[in-house]
């Protein structure tokens, strides 16, 4: 495989694959909405915010900003220690073991509810008296079902007073923000200071979105076609993995025919093949241009 891929990239002229699946910062574009959700992530710990949401569709590249804040944020915004919780699942006793993990500590597997309370206090005292700040950053947080949702809110009552020991930003999907948003987790809504929704990609944006992953990967020359950018804005509808995805088999069906230029119809053989699956589509997605530009997605 690692010599398909090897050739794959060489017969484009690249360092390396533009469009895999894998949340790389290297690659993150810039969007304006991505900035913007990367001012509030960072505006969330620079004001000692309980909580700081973000959420967005599936592959809108929440998880790739997250990547670029724990690549930045202690260079950037100070003495601070993060702690990662993905697809946190389970009840509160193994809540409290993600986020002692993701602080590198012990979380054994004995130990009950209270001790492991007492340690993640005793642990964010420890940091703050040392002048170090704590960030649990929950990914996927949409898993998190209400009792864990109230478990999480409970963490900011650690902080007391000026002293902000822990801070929390969850991430997810938009199903998170409508549960917040419920009339019973009034309590929960009303600790998040920073909040941001993430949409797809606008029409513009996409084709420079796929200019910039292929710059990054080193391309040199144009390889798809204005059309061709153009039927995969309507396929995907603007959602950076199914860009991605689609563009990778794009990008393989001109190297199996040994072109250097993906056109529309390079992605229309794609579609008709099924190899794309749009995110769930079951049948293969066949397009028709339209003078009304909807599209499809």
């Amino acid at each position: 495989m690692a010599l398909t891929m090897d050739i794959y990239t060489e017969h484009f002229g690249l360092r390396e694959r533009p469009f895999t699946l894998v949340p790389n910062p290297d690659f993150l574009y810039w969007s304006p909405a991505h900035r913007r959700a990367a001012a509030v992530l960072e505006y969330g710990i620079i004001t000692c915010a309980p909580i700081t949401l973000v959420t967005g569709e599936i592959g809108s590249g929440k998880t790739t900003l997250l990547r670029n804040l724990l690549r930045t944020a202690a260079e950037d915004i100070g003495e601070i220690r993060v702690g990662l919780i993905s697809n946190p699942i389970g009840g509160r006793d193994e809540l409290f073991r993600w986020v002692l993990m993701a602080l590198d500590q012990d979380a054994p597997a004995d130990a009950t509810y209270v001790q492991l309370h007492r340690q993640l206090e005793t642990y964010l005292i420890t940091q703050y008296a040392e002048g170090r700040r704590v960030v649990l950053i929950f990914d996927e947080a949409q898993n998190l079902d209400r009792a864990s949702l109230e478990q999480v809110r409970m963490l900011t009552n650690i902080n007391s007073d000026d002293n902000e020991l822990v801070q929390l930003i969850l991430v997810g999907q938009p199903e998170l923000r409508e549960t917040i948003m419920r009339p019973d987790m009034v309590q929960l809504a009303q600790r998040v200071s920073a909040s941001f929704f993430l949409p797809a990609l606008k029409d513009g944006s996409v084709a420079e979105y796929i200019r910039h992953r292929l710059r990054i990967a080193g391309a040199e020359h144009e390889i798809f076609t204005p059309d061709s950018v153009e039927l995969i804005r309507q396929a995907t509808g603007g959602v950076p993995r199914l860009i991605n995805q689609l563009g990778d088999f794009a990008m393989l069906y001109a190297f199996e025919n040994d072109t250097t230029r993906v056109t529309k119809e390079t992605v229309q053989d794609v579609l008709n093949d099924g190899m794309f699956f749009a995110g769930g589509h079951t049948e293969p997605l066949r397009l028709v241009p339209s003078f009304d530009d909807t599209g499809s997605d």
